[in-house]
């Protein structure tokens, strides 16, 4: 299977990162099966660091992951990728114990449904309800170096910012 990762840098070597930054996964090396959406991120990033190229890192997935990792799937929106979402965007030191996490984005869209069920005015059910009717797209977290010996760089492509 391929899979991409947005960057403002070639990215032959995958490298679990810590950051500050509160993820829907928590830390690691983020990668979507969409292209398209790689490459989005990348012209977002551009934009806020006022640069005019970036790069969509290509990589074949071995399917041995999926037999030799701690693997947790949310194939949709369900009470436990909220809760687990939730988990590692707010609670101050939460970590999980798995390889890998794979399931879908939780974007500045989904956020605002996310904004209205931590304000009460929607209900879990209510949120999951809502969320299924996006169209969202895949994430996969390398969160461990063990899982990253699983992805094989192919090649990179060059994302431009037109408008710069």
């Amino acid at each position: 299977m391929l899979i991409f990762h947005g960057s403002t840098e070639r990215v032959e070597r995958p490298e679990i990162r810590l950051t500050k930054r509160t993820l829907d996964f928590g830390y690691g090396f983020y990668t979507t099966t969409s292209e398209t959406q790689a490459a989005q991120w990348v012209r977002r990033k551009l934009k806020e660091r006022s640069a005019s190229q970036g790069f969509v890192n290509v990589y074949e997935l071995s399917p041995l992951v999926f037999q030799e990792c701690r693997v947790l799937s949310f194939a949709q929106p369900t009470e436990d990728w909220v809760d687990f979402v939730l988990a590692n965007r707010l609670q101050d030191g939460f970590t999980h114990d798995y390889d890998v996490v794979w399931g879908p984005v939780a974007n500045d869209r989904v956020y605002a449904s996310f904004a209205l069920f931590e304000g009460g005015l929607l209900s879990k059910q209510a949120l999951i309800a809502e969320l299924r009717t996006y169209r969202l797209v895949d994430q996969y977290l390398f969160h461990t170096d063990r899982a990253l010996r699983y992805l094989h760089f192919l090649e990179t492509k060059t994302v431009i910012d037109y408008d710069r």
